[in-house]
């Protein structure tokens, strides 16, 4: 993860793309590895926030990838929406 470096800081600024520890119990952490070891799920980020100790959060979930007719669909869905885009334009 990527942590932008303190701008008024010195020398012995942290590293900006070093691993961070993800806190969680030991129930939490079974059920994620259960998921993406038996049924394919994937560790995905839902949502990052700052508290106010300057903490960052993240709340992650398990999901499953699309389908490969869900991706055609979004693609062409995509491929639709930039086609009418560069018709308004002219």
């Amino acid at each position: 993860m990527h942590v932008t470096e303190y701008f008024y800081g010195s020398y012995n600024n942290h590293n900006v793309r070093r691993d961070r520890k993800l806190l969680l119990n030991k129930k939490e952490l079974r059920k994620l590895e259960r998921g993406t070891k038996e049924t394919g799920f994937t560790i995905i980020p839902i949502r990052m926030f700052l508290n106010e100790h300057g903490l960052a959060k993240v709340v992650v979930a398990l999901a499953k990838g699309k389908k490969q007719y869900d991706k055609r669909q979004s693609l062409k869905e995509k491929d639709d929406r930039r086609e009418m885009d560069r018709m308004f334009k002219r």
